[in-house]
């Protein structure tokens, strides 16, 4: 039996920084990986063929060229599965190049199969050809990642009714789109496949999306997405779906109600991917379909010595939180010193158009008792906005009336991943309004929109006394 110090259980985000951290740290680590390569759901499934798709489809719709050239303006007539699937492919075999290298320039062993526990310092790996190996361990980490959630009463054929994961495995343009769902994943897909000018229906059975961003930054994107064309169905929910004799899918709503599509996209949940890793011989019990509870300082699950990371430990399922998950728990198995965590964190969402946050919502800073003041920068009243031929997206800034502390920053719109950086360095440094009035931003450029937002709010905030000129 071969022994490490370090097994990591799956190549995704959290697994792979655990991996490299630790092997950074002197430490003997194996990442095992069940796919026949690695890189994890992000790589395969997830955040990058998702991010890929919509970059393919921004490029060859001509999205972006629109508004100076009509709604009618493509770049490519006809596009299909075909297109968007060879750069999908491209992309997939860049990244685990890089991941490949990763590991081998840092001595971070590899092992193709499924892992079970045996006990606390014990898996086995069942390879491809169904030979088993046993592996010793001193320190675990759990990094295996979600898979959709499919419930009994949705007759999935990865066709015309289709999950996330099949949806990018054998991409296609659907002549109609019902997407199932309007969390994250359900409205990155509905967005990207509205760019292509398919009609899109959004079932959701609550009665708002996307709750943890700001409401006026949600007014923003909903109003966006009806003017284009997409119906959002809200307080609505699936009560069984079926295919009708073309093949098309019938979604039957519990309001009587019936949305007939080429392509149902059900992407109402994730599932923990933990059943069949033998936790049971370990004492580790799983949560909240197949999640893992965890120490949210050191990511410790029950069992001392066995961690987890990443998606599968549930909000706020990131890839970049995912890494520092990862990279905080071979920290703490190492015995090395763990960085304080920091207080914000942006949260991005690939849509179209994006939206990032970062900080407080305005509704979070009412519930606080903080008196406020807001300021907004719409990306049409900016240089850079009009010569992109921008017709939409906004910034929204909040600061304390009595700190003039910045404390939280909400974009929708073009580039709105890559600005957030300039407002999560801010907050997090405890910057205040007087940064974004007082330095110059370059020009023309989107992130002038944070001094046109500061000065918005600063024109509504109370003046100080000014002090009389020394004579």
């Amino acid at each position: 039996m071969k022994q490490y110090d370090i097994v990591v259980i799956g190549s995704g985000p959290a697994g792979r920084r655990a991996a490299v951290q630790a092997a950074k740290l002197g430490k003997s680590v194996l990442v095992v990986e069940n796919r026949l390569r690695l890189g994890g759901v992000s790589v395969h499934t997830g955040t990058i063929p998702s991010k890929t798709l919509r970059e393919t489809v921004l490029n060859l719709s001509g999205w972006r060229e629109r508004g100076f050239y009509g709604l009618a303006y493509r770049v490519k007539k006809d596009i299909g599965g075909q297109d968007l699937g060879a750069r999908l492919r491209m992309t997939l075999d860049y990244e685990i190049e890089v991941l490949e290298h990763q590991f081998a320039r840092n001595g971070v062993e590899t092992f193709g199969g499924r892992a079970r526990f045996l006990d606390a310092n014990r898996i086995a790996v069942t390879n491809a050809e169904g030979e088993e190996t046993i592996i010793g361990f001193v320190s675990a980490v759990i990094a295996v990642g979600t898979t959709p959630y499919r419930p009994a009463n949705i007759p999935f054929n990865n066709h015309s009714i289709v999950d996330s994961d099949t949806l990018v495995a054998e991409p296609r343009v659907p002549r109609s789109l019902t997407v199932v769902g309007a969390g994250v994943i359900g409205i990155e897909y509905a967005t990207i496949f509205s760019a292509l000018d398919v009609p899109v229906t959004i079932v959701e059975p609550k009665d708002t999306i996307l709750d943890f961003i700001d409401r006026e930054i949600i007014e923003e994107f909903t109003h966006d997405l009806r003017n284009r064309g997409v119906t959002i169905r809200l307080g609505a929910k699936v009560e069984k779906v079926e295919l009708d004799e073309q093949g098309w899918a019938i979604s039957i709503l519990t309001d009587g109600r019936r949305l007939r599509s080429d392509m149902l996209l059900y992407a109402a949940g994730r599932s923990g991917a933990t059943a069949g890793l033998g936790l049971e011989t370990c004492g580790i019990e799983p949560v909240d379909r197949g999640r893992l509870k965890v120490d949210p300082v050191t990511f410790q699950t029950s069992v001392r010595n066995i961690y987890a990371a990443g998606d599968v430990i549930g909000w706020p399922s990131l890839a970049s939180t995912s890494m520092e998950q990862g990279r905080i728990a071979a920290l703490h198995a190492c015995g090395a010193a763990m960085p304080p965590a920091p207080e914000f964190f942006p949260y991005g969402i690939y849509a179209v158009p994006e939206i990032s946050t970062v900080g407080l919502t305005e509704a979070q800073v009412r519930a606080q008792g903080i008196a406020y003041e807001a300021g907004i920068a719409r990306f049409r009243e900016t240089s850079r906005g009009h010569i992109m031929g921008l017709q939409s997206g906004m910034m929204k800034m909040i600061f304390s009336l009595e700190t003039r502390k910045l404390l939280g920053v909400h974009i929708v719109g073009e580039g709105a991943t890559e600005l957030i950086h300039i407002g999560q360095a801010v907050l997090n440094l405890g910057g205040t309004l007087d940064y974004f009035v007082e330095n110059a931003f370059n020009y023309p450029t989107l992130a002038e929109a944070y001094k046109i937002a500061a000065l918005d709010a600063w024109n509504r905030m109370p003046r100080a006394t000014p002090i009389a000129p020394i004579e």
